[in-house]
């Protein structure tokens, strides 16, 4: 079920809503975004653990989308991504700013919310307060069956 945001000021013919995106948008908008591929099986197993879903719509269609996943103390902003025409308009920032409020009215105040910024990402998640960690810690990751 998805409710209006309120407070946010999105350009004319954007709503922002409160919702875990659909796993065909969800992969369609990783794909134009140049997020990295997911298939099917992974996204309608990976979707519905979503704490906090926003996506975007222009005429009907989905056309950016964030989530936040975690367990109560440990939160990560993923999946951010805006359809490349609709960039440059503060849908990415929109995103973010209703993940934020959203994991602050559920989340306990010592729960630590963390994320990955590719390339310049960085700077509009600074925005929200995040900061680097290096060099008193670094990120890692790894890929399962690559």
């Amino acid at each position: 079920m998805s409710e209006s945001i309120e407070n946010q000021k999105l350009a004319a013919g954007y709503i922002l809503a409160s919702e875990i995106p659909a796993a065909e948008d969800y992969l369609r908008l990783r794909h134009v975004a140049g997020l990295s591929p997911r298939s099917e099986a992974a996204a309608r197993a990976g979707l519905p653990n979503t704490v906090v879903g926003v996506v975007v719509r222009c005429q009907d269609e989905v056309v950016g989308m964030g989530r936040a996943v975690g367990d109560g103390l440990f939160y990560q902003l993923v999946d951010i991504a805006v359809q490349p025409e609709h960039q440059g308009r503060g849908l990415g920032k929109a995103i973010v700013g209703q993940l934020m409020q959203g994991l602050r009215a559920l989340a306990p105040a010592e729960a630590y919310v963390s994320l990955i910024a590719d390339g310049k990402a960085h700077q509009l998640y600074a925005q929200f307060g995040f900061e680097m960690t290096a060099p008193a810690s670094v990120g890692m990751a790894q890929w399962i069956g690559r």
